[in-house]
């Protein structure tokens, strides 16, 4: 099978990642693709920060931590990425799978959704406002960017993590809304490793891929 084939993904486990470091690796590998570029999935961690979104109207309420906050082009408001949390980050050319954003969107809830499934635990969508909610919290965030009909950014899913820092912003922009993890829920305590299988397994199979897992520590 051709490694261009739009069946076929490269899988990227980075580990900890700098997000201005992979965002700018993620700019610079779209503008650089071409029509037989292959499809990548980074599976990462980012160090503490507050990234705001091209819809971003806020700023952190209260940063006693001095965590820092970055501008980004992605879709969506303000949301925090901190160790204990997975992100998949999904280097799609959409035009060429003839996929639109919504197909995307549903596929990443779903493998959200899946995974969740598998464990008993009952989540669900919210209207008009993307991502995956346990008990109205959210537990997935999403926000993406389509540059020359090409995916990029993706989803982060809270796992095991210090959610303190969500208390002092807004997150994705909407008032009173409260944020859980896997790890507060019955039978959510697992290992971070055994999280990011299962999670990369439900994507592989929502965005319909057989895949090629190929480890670098360096986004670009």
């Amino acid at each position: 099978m051709s490694r261009f084939d739009a069946s076929t993904v490269t899988v990227r486990d980075l580990g900890v990642v700098d997000y201005q470091a992979c965002l700018r690796a993620m700019q610079d590998f779209t503008i650089r693709r071409g029509p037989a570029t292959g499809d990548e999935l980074w599976l990462l961690q980012h160090p503490p920060v507050y990234t705001l979104g091209l819809n971003a109207r806020q700023a952190v309420l209260a940063n006693p931590t001095g965590i820092p906050v970055v501008k980004c082009d992605r879709g969506g408001d303000i949301s925090y990425h901190g160790p204990g949390q997975l992100v998949a980050y999904v280097l799609i050319d959409l035009r060429r799978r003839g996929w639109g954003v919504k197909q995307l969107v549903h596929a990443l809830e779903q493998s959200v959704l899946d995974f969740l499934g598998e464990r008993a635990i009952e989540a669900g969508r919210r209207p008009g406002a993307p991502g995956v909610y346990v008990d109205g919290r959210k537990i997935a965030q999403l926000g993406l960017r389509i540059r020359r009909g090409a995916s990029y950014h993706g989803l982060s899913f809270n796992i095991d993590m210090d959610l303190a820092p969500f208390r002092q912003i807004r997150p994705c922009g909407i008032e009173g809304l409260e944020v859980t993890q896997l790890a507060a829920l019955p039978g959510g305590k697992i290992p971070l490793n055994i999280a990011a299988d299962g999670l990369r397994t439900q994507l592989l199979r929502r965005l319909e891929y057989n895949h090629t897992t190929v480890s670098s520590p360096d986004p670009a």
